[in-house]
C-alpha cells in the first residue's frame, strides 16, 4: 500500500532528491572536459569577478582559503588562470582567467545548458521561469549566496575524474 504523502511528494525531498541527481548528473557531464563542479564553478565566479586575491575568492565561496589552494594549482597548471601580483597589495596574487581558461568556461556553458534542458525537458518555458523564480525565493530565505554552491563549504581537496582513475 503506497502512502498519498509519499507518492504526492514532499516539497523538502523532492528538492533533495532533484538537488542530488542534478548534480550527479552535471558532474557526470563534466568528466567529458575533465572537470569536477568545483573547477567549473571557480572558473565561472572569475569570470565575473576577476583579479579576486585567493583569500576574496575563499570568501565568495565560503571556505577556508587554504583548502583552495589545491583547485587553483591545478586550474593553474592546466592553463586555465594566472596568478598575477597585486597591486593593492604585494603580498597577494589576483586571480585572472586565461584564453583557455575563457574557452574551457564555453565548453562548461554548453554542457550546462544540456545540462539544463535534460533536467528540465518536462517543463514549459512558463514553468521554467516560475520553478526558477520559487526557487531562487526559497534560496534567499535560506540565506545562500546566489551563485555559488553550498558544497563548497563541505569539500576537502579537489578530486577530479582523472584523479580517482
Amino acid at each position: 500500500m503506497t502512502n498519498e504523502r509519499t507518492e504526492r511528494g514532499e516539497p523538502a525531498f523532492l528538492l533533495a532528491q532533484l538537488g542530488a541527481h542534478a548534480a550527479s548528473q552535471f558532474a557526470e557531464r563534466l568528466r567529458v572536459l575533465d572537470l569536477a563542479p568545483a573547477d567549473a564553478g571557480i572558473l565561472r565566479l572569475l569570470r565575473v569577478a576577476s583579479g579576486l586575491s585567493q583569500q576574496e575568492l575563499a570568501g565568495k565561496l565560503r571556505i577556508h582559503p587554504s583548502r583552495l589552494v589545491a583547485i587553483l594549482d591545478n586550474l593553474e597548471k592546466r592553463g586555465y588562470l594566472d596568478r598575477r601580483p597585486n597591486p593593492g597589495d604585494r603580498r597577494l596574487y589576483s586571480l585572472h582567467l586565461t584564453k583557455t581558461g575563457e574557452e574551457v568556461l564555453g565548453r562548461i556553458g554548453k554542457v550546462a545548458r544540456e545540462h539544463q534542458d535534460a533536467l528540465l525537458a518536462g517543463l514549459t518555458h512558463e514553468e521554467r521561469a516560475a520553478l526558477g523564480s520559487l526557487l531562487l525565493k526559497v534560496a534567499d530565505q535560506q540565506g545562500l549566496a546566489r551563485g555559488v554552491h553550498p558544497g563548497y563549504r563541505l569539500m576537502g581537496p579537489s578530486k577530479r575524474p582523472s584523479d580517482s582513475a
